[in-house]
């Protein structure tokens, strides 16, 4: 909770704060990169540095998180800084971290905003900051404990599967023939890859096998940029990885987790490589024997671009109360539908809890037709690959 005096400074300058933060972000991540080139290299990712997204969500955490702070001053903002927390753990962020953010953040705030961060307006920000920092240092640590620890694990490819044109499935092993942790479906690993430039980068990716496997299985699609920079990763994974090569893997971290009794109604809705976790929810669904109505939904450019279908497909029809909607922009098959996905038509059952995954138009326009078929908006959940500019626009 902000101080009496904090809250009434934060709530006058927020408007110019607000106004700025896309400038500050950027000069923010300007100075950190300069003071500390290696973050660059071996920890954020070059392709969203490159095409402003994770500057976009930067700013939108701050600006949601203190906006929340002066309208519940007595709730604290747990699923977003839970979000945060869970690809943090995911990337092993250390406490220590923040205090690098903090100097680099608080000078580009100077820069932007000059005579006007005044010292009552700087201790206000940095009490905002640091009720944030530490939030989320709290839950990380909690995550770490859970998890064994931050760090990256070496695991041996032992099988690599072409999905499509664009989509790759690897499993892997451990590569000290340790045993493997469970997880719950929903969640990704890091994959940790040095790339030809010698550049250490860190991506994340749903894991698509069922919970409790001996092995961990990702798919991967090949990122081709158009406006933005191509997947560094994803193409190093789709050129370079084969079977016996060797991968640096995070333990599970996410917080898109199925949740409820086995007597919930579930709606997983998916477009493009979205449909990952819901692979894995799918199959723990099937292992347990789910009861309830599960719908089943996924769009796609065409059939021969969904990747991953026979799984959906099977473990779909491995339920007893189950249903599968299937879309196509292109060369719709009998059995499936021509178009975007559009739940005009497809039966959402009372007290039906919702997971979406895809692209951030398609989420948006999924979650406003739930709602208006009466679902409340606290049972939709959601995951974005990468930044999250939900938050950062919502």
């Amino acid at each position: 909770m902000l101080t009496e005096q904090s809250a009434a400074t934060v709530r006058a300058t927020l408007p110019a704060v607000g106004a700025a933060i896309g400038e500050i972000t950027e000069r923010f991540y300007a100075r950190l990169f300069d003071a500390h080139p290696e973050l660059l290299r071996n920890l954020f990712n070059r392709g969203n540095q490159a095409a402003g997204t994770q500057k976009q969500a930067l700013a939108g955490s701050i600006a949601a998180f203190a906006t929340h702070l002066l309208d519940h001053p007595d709730q604290r903002p747990d699923a977003m800084l839970g979000r945060i927390a869970h690809k943090h753990a995911s990337l092993g962020v250390a406490p220590e971290q923040y205090d690098v953010v903090h100097e680099h953040l608080f000078a580009a705030i100077a820069e932007v905003l000059g005579e006007a961060v005044t010292p009552e307006v700087a201790a206000a920000w940095d009490e905002v900051y640091w009720l944030m920092a530490n939030a989320l240092i709290a839950i990380e640590k909690r995550l770490y404990e859970e998890s064994g620890g931050p760090g990256l694990r070496a695991w041996e490819v032992v099988e690599r599967v072409e999905e499509t044109a664009d989509v790759v499935t690897f499993r892997l092993r451990p590569a000290d023939g340790g045993p493997v942790a469970g997880f719950r479906a929903g969640q990704y690993v890091s994959v940790g890859v040095t790339l030809p430039d010698g550049a250490r980068q860190i991506r994340q990716y749903s894991l698509t096998g069922a919970p409790g496997e001996a092995v961990r299985q990702i798919s991967v699609k090949r990122v081709r940029g158009g406006a933005t920079p191509d997947g560094e990763v994803s193409h190093h994974l789709h050129a370079r990885v084969r079977p016996g090569d060797v991968l640096e893997l995070s333990e599970p971290y996410g917080d898109l987790v199925l949740a409820g009794t086995p007597d919930t109604p579930l709606l997983l809705a998916s477009a493009g490589i979205g449909v990952t976790p819901m692979i894995a929810m799918l199959a723990d669904l099937a292992a347990g024997g789910h009861r309830a109505p599960v719908t089943v939904v996924h769009g796609d450019r065409s059939p021969a671009d969904h990747a991953l279908r026979a799984a959906h497909t099977a473990y779909a029809e491995k339920l007893p109360d189950a249903t599968a909607h299937f879309f196509y922009e292109r060369d719709a098959e009998p059995g499936t539908r021509t178009g975007l996905v559009d739940l005009t038509g497809i039966a959402v059952h009372p007290g039906t809890r919702a997971y979406l995954c895809g692209p951030l138009p398609f989420m948006r326009a999924i979650r406003t037709q739930l709602i208006e078929k009466g679902v409340a908006p606290a049972d939709i959940h959601y995951e974005v690959f990468g930044p999250d500019l939900w938050l950062a626009q919502g």
